[in-house]
């Protein structure tokens, strides 16, 4: 059966239930849910369709994909992709770039996912709070109240994620550490 997955950071506690709160503050003041259908992370490799039979294949490929830094992650600031989408900004970082570039490189490879472009270019790191299901109406005000909200945090990043999607929501299905 074929299943939907996708890799991902996900911040430690209490980042992620702090963000939690906030996604739940736009679903109930501004009527969009998608962002709570997920664990707050920053996405690595979009979603992509996989043999759930071939499971193991999958996490085989994972736990020997190789990093060798842990990476600073800065959480700073809102920030937008108009006029659905509102987001906790990430502050760029070569090491974050290098990290996502080697993992879609490693993915297609080794399991010929050809979903996404190994060209870091694209790759704008952010943690959605609301998404495409936002009414365009409804962002603007939302976007005028989070553009000069303070959210600045920090972690340390040594692991990844694959997320699986459950019946309702994605769920984080295994961690992964980077294996210098």
């Amino acid at each position: 059966m074929l299943q939907k997955y996708f890799i991902a950071i996900i911040p430690p506690e209490p980042i992620l239930s702090e963000i939690r709160t906030i996604k739940e503050y736009v679903s109930k003041h501004y009527n969009s849910h998608g962002a709570l259908q997920s664990p707050a992370h920053i996405t690595l490799h979009m979603p992509f369709v996989w043999d759930e039979e071939k499971e193991e294949k999958l996490l085989d490929c994972l736990t020997h994909f190789s990093f060798k830094n842990t990476i600073n992650i800065t959480l700073n600031g809102f920030s937008s992709f108009e006029p659905r989408v509102v987001f906790i900004d990430v502050e760029n970082d070569e090491t974050l770039f290098l990290l996502q570039q080697k993992l879609v490189f490693h993915v297609k490879k080794n399991l010929s996912i050809f979903n996404q472009s190994d060209n870091s270019r694209g790759f704008h790191p952010h943690i959605t709070i609301a998404f495409r299901d936002l009414k365009k109406q409804l962002f603007y005000k939302a976007w005028d109240e989070f553009k000069s909200q303070k959210f600045n945090t920090e972690f340390n990043c040594n692991e990844f994620a694959l997320l699986k999607k459950g019946k309702l929501n994605w769920e984080i299905y295994k961690r992964f550490g980077f294996n210098p």
